[in-house]
């Protein structure tokens, strides 16, 4: 990594041998994000969402093998081991852009292959957008990439977020959603025991999880929402996208399954494999994301 790199604190040991990985914390312009790779070649960026980490993606890395990538999985600030801003309107779909553009600077990641699932999906496409000669692939799973219709209502959970009172109880006192999400899962076992408890350690306390809420809140409920504008630019630029593409979406997603139809109209030439996973689907289906990686991978390098 960069000179801009610095060590990352140890893991503890139950979750340290989980993940196998180098790990750093890079500035990325007065915060910090926690950063895992692995492997030599090609790069391949892996974005989560929310609430989650770089942790979503470690199955998926262990079933790409010994194929030769660079596989770079940071952490959205607010989230895992990233630094975490209590203020919540510092989370802004912008905001979050130009942080990440930072990051693949301070890394010197040159062009790569862009895997997004959640908001990491529109947080990734939204710099891509500003930086399209980085962009060489994509692979896109249950995410979206452009803002809704006019008229469309938002999903219950996103209603939820905006409630005043009950919302900020559920989610800065009583651990919601990062306690619940193996309820989005197709199967539920595949989130338990210490893999539940990998979702919950980053964000335990009230000083740890603000950035949930305010993701949440980041999903536009009106046309006048901030988010709506750079949700165009995501969809400009996948719209206009001509490189390798691919999409792997889990169908039993209660939260964004129904996104699959227009995320696959606005790439029309990538190839949709539909699983039978939930909304977290690296847990259920690595290998199939794998194979979709190695595919656009070996078509965007050669």
């Amino acid at each position: 990594m960069a000179a801009e790199a610095i060590a990352a604190p140890p893991l503890p040991d139950w979750l340290a041998d989980q993940l196998p990985f180098a790990r750093a914390l890079v500035d990325v312009g007065g915060r910090r994000m926690h950063v895992m790779s692995a492997g030599d070649g090609p790069a391949v960026l892996m974005l989560h969402g929310n609430p989650t980490w770089g942790y979503l993606w470690r199955r998926v890395v262990a079933a790409l093998g010994n194929h030769r990538l660079r596989i770079v999985l940071p952490d959205l600030v607010g989230l895992g081991l990233s630094d975490k801003p209590r203020d919540p309107r510092l989370h802004t779909l912008d905001g979050h852009a130009l942080w990440l553009e930072r990051l693949v600077e301070a890394l010197g990641l040159g062009a790569f292959v862009f895997v997004g699932h959640d908001w990491g999906g529109p947080i990734g496409l939204r710099m891509l957008a500003n930086r399209p000669e980085r962009a060489r692939g994509l692979v896109l799973l249950n995410t979206v990439a452009g803002p809704p219709r006019p008229g469309s209502r938002p999903t219950a959970f996103h209603r939820f977020a905006n409630l005043p009172l009950l919302s900020t109880l559920a989610f800065r006192f009583l651990g919601y959603p990062q306690r619940a999400l193996h309820r989005a899962q197709g199967d539920p076992a595949s989130i338990r025991g210490d893999v539940a408890r990998a979702y919950r350690w980053p964000l335990a306390g009230y000083r740890n999880n603000a950035a949930p809420l305010a993701m949440a809140r980041m999903v536009p409920t009106s046309q006048d929402h901030a988010s709506i504008e750079p949700l165009h630019r995501c969809q400009g630029f996948v719209e206009s996208f001509r490189g390798p593409a691919a999409i792997v979406w889990g169908e039993r997603d209660p939260v964004l399954a129904r996104a699959l139809g227009r995320l696959s109209r606005m790439l029309p030439a990538a190839p949709v494999t539909r699983t039978s996973g939930g909304h977290f689907l690296q847990e259920e289906v690595p290998e199939a994301i794998a194979a979709a990686v190695v595919d656009v991978a070996s078509r965007a390098f050669g």
